[in-house]
């Protein structure tokens, strides 16, 4: 029987974000931020948490240490309704920090991986799997315990009948090593943004990307910021306009948010048109608030946000 709608495996962190930066850092010297936010981060826990205000049942599975930093995180999650029950803390390990120093629309992120380094795919059990409609799996290069089982854990969830997603990310390392042939088939949704996207199909743009994987792969919907996003399905490709937001406060999580507004709607089983539309909205929310999250209290938020904002009726 599923519990849950959503099972998220991923990354957690907490976010130092710093903005009003007087300056950039260079060796040896030191400069002022007049502006400090201590916020969950990591994309995992962002889409996790704002899927959740979207009215849908979430599970999360990731590690932490067992410090001040774990509490953050499991404490927002909880805050937004997200189930941490197997989220694994250890004693040896540290939680993940990422300190973000904000420069307008740009940032510049370092991150301390910590124990999101040390989860691996063996840990992930068929009963938590089980009790799930659909599997979620974002920052795939930041997660090098799981990276070399992953499309085992594919493999297992689409056996169970799960549907699934996966948004790669960025490559910390810019080797872009992963084998789209093999885990694509059984990726229902792959939502990288474009430049992700073109790194990992070795293209110069979107059609030649998609004549690489088209092949192998189901759903591919690619994020292209201002330009709104791209969903390509059956041969066919569709693009929707991005929610403009003239009074921007910043960036950090809009892609996350994009796949949450965008999933919320696909374990609905709302048309594809549908969930690209609502993704772009919720891209467009998030950058109303600092950081990934605060834009996304509950359903009746999101509408009177949505209405207020962006004259959008749901």
């Amino acid at each position: 029987m599923n519990v849950f709608d959503v099972l998220v495996v991923g990354e957690l962190n907490v976010d130092i974000i710093l903005d009003k930066i007087l300056g950039f850092p260079r060796v040896g010297k030191e400069i002022i931020s007049k502006e400090m936010n201590l916020t969950l981060g990591s994309s995992s826990a962002i889409f996790a948490s704002n899927l959740s205000s979207f009215s849908t049942e979430v599970a999360f599975i990731g590690k932490l240490g067992n410090d001040n930093f774990s509490h953050l995180v499991l404490q927002s999650l909880t805050a937004k309704k997200v189930h941490t029950d197997f989220i694994i803390r250890s004693d040896l390990l540290r939680t993940g920090l990422t300190v973000v120093m904000n420069y307008g629309n740009d940032r510049a992120n370092v991150t301390y991986p910590g124990a999101m380094e040390h989860l691996k795919e063996s840990e992930i059990e068929d009963e938590m799997l089980k009790k799930a409609k659909h599997l979620h799996v974002s920052s795939v290069f930041m997660q090098p315990g799981l990276l070399p089982d992953l499309l085992k854990l594919f493999e297992r969830a689409k056996k169970m009948g799960l549907t699934t997603s996966m948004d790669p990310q960025w490559d910390p390392s810019e080797k872009w090593e992963l084998n789209l042939p093999k885990l694509l088939p059984y990726v229902d949704v792959f939502m990288p943004n474009i430049e992700e996207f073109k790194y990992l199909t070795n293209s110069r743009d979107i059609l030649s990307g998609l004549k690489a994987v088209e092949p192998f792969c189901n759903i591919v919907v690619i994020k292209d910021g201002e330009r709104g996003a791209h969903l390509w399905n059956k041969n066919k490709l569709i693009s929707k306009p991005a929610f403009i937001n003239n009074k921007i406060v910043d960036c950090i999580g809009a892609g996350d948010s994009f796949d949450a507004g965008f999933i919320s709607e696909f374990v609905k089983g709302h048309e594809l048109q549908r969930c690209l539309e609502i993704g772009n909205l919720a891209g467009a929310l998030n950058t109303t608030a600092h950081g990934g999250t605060a834009a996304f209290k509950n359903m009746g938020q999101i509408k009177r946000q949505a209405a207020e904002n962006f004259s959008f009726q749901f």
